[in-house]
């Protein structure tokens, strides 16, 4: 009994963490830019002393979706979509840079180009500040151009670049923080043939109605272990009445 009830109970743990995943793809149906997390069942036999007769199920994320989201029109002037497989380079937490679809963009109070999640977006030097200006266009190159203060519509003043790079989903790892970085580990080079769609944003890539039947066969699945258990338990308990009985 105790190999059934283990291969059950490591398959309802497994699936939990599947459920957790999905969950967050569901949750994430809305979230500008976003790229699903896709989920595998495996098996795995248990190594140690002896033959490795028992085996344990384990789910892994092999991969992320990088395929891109719908592009809806905003008419928002720092809402910007990606075309291609192009990426925009921002900030992470750790000071690292890291890459994005997100172009919800935002000025801080500070200043500075964000995400709409908060990460600073990089330029030719670093991250962008912004300085006060009576509108800021955001062209296809990823040119910030502002109309200062006080100047009239047609004056113009460059601030800065926004970093742009391209990159194919065999290159990219998706981080727990959200953010894509390059496999190897190091920064990707500007690349001046992405473009920008200005006034649009990319949605998140998640088939909520996909994610939904996921849902539920998860849920199911983890049903039948709970009963697996409960009849490996009922099994022991017989079994140990009938060696009473010898």
């Amino acid at each position: 009994m105790d190999r059934s009830l283990f291969v059950v109970m490591s398959g309802a743990r497994e699936t939990l963490r599947a459920q957790a995943s999905v969950s967050n793809n569901l949750a994430n149906v809305n979230t500008t830019g976003f790229k699903q997390d896709l989920e595998q069942f495996r098996s795995m036999p248990v190594f140690g002393p002896g033959y490795p007769s028992r085996v344990y199920a384990l789910n892994e994320r092999p991969a992320t979706d990088f395929d891109p989201g719908p592009i809806r029109t905003t008419g928002r002037d720092l809402d910007v979509a990606v075309k291609g497989d192009g990426w925009i380079a921002v900030q992470a937490a750790d000071g690292s840079e890291a890459y994005t679809r997100r172009g919800d963009l935002r000025i801080s109070p500070e200043g500075l180009l964000q995400t709409g999640d908060g990460h600073p977006v990089l330029g030719d030097n670093g991250p962008i500040a912004i300085p006060p200006a009576q509108k800021v266009d955001i062209g296809s190159d990823g040119t910030i151009s502002v109309v200062p203060l006080g100047e009239k519509p047609d004056v113009l003043a460059v601030v800065d670049r926004i970093k742009l790079v391209r990159a194919t989903p065999e290159q990219l790892e998706k981080g727990e923080d959200g953010l894509i970085r390059l496999r190897s580990g190091q920064p990707a080079e500007a690349d001046a043939g992405i473009t920008l769609v200005s006034g649009a944003l990319e949605g998140s890539n998640v088939n909520s109605v996909a994610a939904l039947v996921d849902m539920i066969e998860l849920s199911r699945r983890y049903e039948l272990q709970v009963k697996m258990m409960k009849t490996a338990e009922d099994d022991a308990d017989t079994a140990a009445q009938l060696l009473r009985m010898v």
